[in-house]
């Protein structure tokens, strides 16, 4: 297993384009995992992976939708985005059926800890954390992403580079 990853971003837009960087190496059948707490930085990161991607429509937060499906301009995999947020467990994430689109798609589940892990033997897990206090503004704050690879996939996959 290639060892986690630790980022800084110091604003919004750099958290967005690390997404974009990510998003580089990503392919069909891809599951992300985000965590961390509300205003974290989930779905700005999710921007940038939509951006990176070449998907269609802006990636807001699914959060009353649960998920969205945001198909590729570019010929390449849709991005579904998915907010288990409001699930009750995974019988609720079950019901969503993303094991249908799983295959041909890179699929991002935020709120997913505890939950989508079963989705995929092989994922990136991801971890954002933000400062805290009333002093954040959402243009210039800190914020630490880890990512954590689990599985076959991400076996000598050049994290580290990819996301310098």
């Amino acid at each position: 297993m290639t060892e986690s990853v630790e980022k800084v971003a110091e604003s919004a837009e750099q958290a967005r384009a690390l997404g974009e960087k990510l998003a580089t190496a990503l392919r069909a059948g891809d599951l992300l995992i985000l965590s961390g707490n509300l205003g974290a930085g989930k779905t700005t990161f999710t921007q940038g992976l939509g951006v990176g991607l070449g998907v269609r429509g802006d990636v807001t937060s699914p959060t009353f939708v649960i998920a969205r499906v945001h198909p590729s301009l570019v010929g390449g995999p849709a991005l579904v985005h998915v907010d288990a947020y409001r699930l009750g467990g995974i019988a609720e994430l079950d019901d969503l059926d993303l094991d249908t689109s799983l295959e041909d798609a890179v699929t991002v589940v935020e709120w997913g800890e505890g939950l989508a892990e079963g989705l995929a033997e092989t994922r990136l897990e991801i971890t954002i954390s933000r400062a805290d206090g009333d002093d954040v503004d959402d243009d210039h704050d800190v914020r630490r992403f880890r990512f954590s690879p689990v599985g076959d996939r991400w076996i000598g996959s050049r994290l580290p580079e990819i996301l310098a």
